[in-house]
């Protein structure tokens, strides 16, 4: 029987291995490296030069060569290692994940020598998982928030509203609104939003482009600060286009803003909500009732408190203007304001 190597398989074969974009390694029953692919050199750095005749143990951290002992016992007995995932070490010291797959390597006489050892990156597939489950995490704690502001939206709406209809008309518009707000952040990513376009969207809903004037520089808010200023734009729209210059009695509104820097040397941002209607009466407070409106709290207390700053409503001849300042952090680094759900809830 002619038992001498297929030249053009085994030629085949290498070709193969060669143009692999993962690295197969072979190793002897020591875990001494006998063969490197080209792959194997992207992945760990290795020329073949400086891998083959090394114990594979220089790729595996410390912590975890028991998995080497393992394979080899097992390589021994004939089994076959189904791929698993782990770390493995760069020859410039840095770890890369890896899936691995282990198959025992027989001469001739079919004798086990050796194994052979595929590893494909899966570093990418790992760091997207892992953006995955913080996002979700980033959700769950979003959801819960809102969950607790519309509680209190509904609870204090019930407090202050003059009737059923009211009641219901107010829930849904603030429900609708705290909506918009996270329609913008699901198609950030939940990364944030811009404060112009987060004041064109609660705004548009109310009044033509003509009644209403945005004008600053470009600030991309952190997710916490588009909750809180979405609720106070919409309040603000709201009043506006029940009683002040978004009603049928006309007017206009400029929103604007600036970074300035404050007198404790820190940046800066002053907001402010200028609205002048026809006519020389002035506009009631927010969801005016007989009690002090939920609109009013949120412009007052609510909001300022949430992203650190402070607020002023003033109402006079048929003018209202809302000004909030606070610290740019507040507004633009992750987690620099406190969520709505924590403070709306204890209002009196």
């Amino acid at each position: 029987m002619d038992t001498r190597p297929d030249f053009a398989a085994a030629a085949r074969l290498a070709a193969i291995i060669d143009s692999s974009f993962d690295a197969i390694i072979s190793k002897d029953l020591n875990s001494v490296i006998t063969s490197w692919n080209i792959a194997a050199q992207r992945m760990f750095g290795y020329t073949p030069e400086e891998a083959v005749g090394r114990s594979i143990l220089m790729l595996i951290p410390q912590h975890l060569r028991s998995e080497e002992t393992d394979i080899i016992s097992r390589i021994r007995n004939g089994e076959r290692v189904e791929s698993y995932d782990t770390t493995r070490l760069r020859k410039d010291g840095s770890t890369i994940y890896v899936s691995i797959t282990v198959s025992p390597i027989k001469d001739a006489d079919g004798s086990i020598i050796g194994a052979s050892k595929i590893a494909r990156d899966i570093s990418q597939t790992r760091e997207s998982e892992q953006r995955i489950r913080l996002l979700l995490r980033e959700v769950n704690h979003r959801m819960k928030n809102q969950f607790a502001v519309i509680l209190s939206i509904i609870r204090e709406s019930s407090n202050r509203a003059l009737s059923a209809k009211d009641f219901e008309e107010q829930v849904r518009a603030r429900i609708m609104a705290l909506s918009r707000s996270h329609d913008l952040l699901v198609n950030s990513n939940w990364s944030g939003a811009g404060l112009f376009e987060l004041a064109q969207e609660h705004l548009s809903i109310f009044a033509n482009a003509e009644q209403v004037t945005l004008s600053g520089p470009l600030i991309m808010l952190q997710p916490g600060a588009v909750q809180n200023l979405g609720m106070a734009f919409h309040e603000l729209g709201t009043n506006a286009a029940k009683y002040g210059a978004l009603s049928p009695r006309g007017g206009h509104v400029q929103l604007s803003w600036e970074i300035e820097e404050f007198d404790d040397g820190v940046r800066g941002l002053t907001l402010t909500w200028d609205e002048q209607a026809k006519g020389s009466e002035p506009a009631p407070p927010a969801q005016a009732s007989t009690r002090r409106g939920f609109g009013s709290v949120v412009l007052e207390r609510v909001v300022p408190i949430a992203l650190g700053g402070q607020a002023s409503v003033e109402r006079e001849n048929g003018r209202v203007r809302w000004t909030l300042h606070t610290h740019l952090d507040r507004l633009t680094m992750a987690d620099g304001g406190a969520d709505l759900g924590e403070i709306i809830g204890p209002m009196p």
